[in-house]
């Protein structure tokens, strides 16, 4: 771990930046809007300036911090998921007959029977368009 020295009283030079920086930024936007108008962006870049100085999440700077999600917004993403298969039966409220598992398992299968049927209700079908 590295530990950085103490330059300006209690502060590092980094610090002593952030705390000068902040408190220049103040005084040029007070001179420039007045106390009435500028309150609130004295107010927001003041806590900014305090948070960089001494705020340390996770034991690290907040520069850093704020440096790693940069990083992580510009950067490219790959989305890579899973795709998980359901396992028979477990819909909600959905009861599966064994006839219904076995078509699932095997995928359908046609027989003479199912074959015939199937013609039947298309044949059926057919005669109903042609009445109307």
């Amino acid at each position: 771990m590295e530990i950085e020295d103490k330059i300006f009283g209690p502060f590092t030079f980094k610090q002593f930046v952030y705390l000068a920086g902040g408190a220049g930024l103040c005084y040029v936007i007070y001179k420039l809007l007045g106390l009435l108008l500028g309150a609130i962006p004295i107010l927001a870049i003041a806590a900014i300036a305090l948070a960089l100085t001494f705020y340390r999440p996770n034991n690290k700077p907040l520069v850093d911090m704020i440096e790693a999600g940069f990083k992580y917004t510009m950067q490219n993403k790959l989305y890579i998921w899973k795709r998980r298969k359901n396992k028979i039966g477990e819909k909600k409220g959905a009861a599966v007959t064994a006839e219904q598992r076995e078509m699932l398992t095997q995928g359908p299968r046609l027989g003479k029977s199912k074959l015939r049927d199937l013609a039947w209700s298309l044949d059926v079908l057919d005669l109903k368009k042609e009445q109307k």
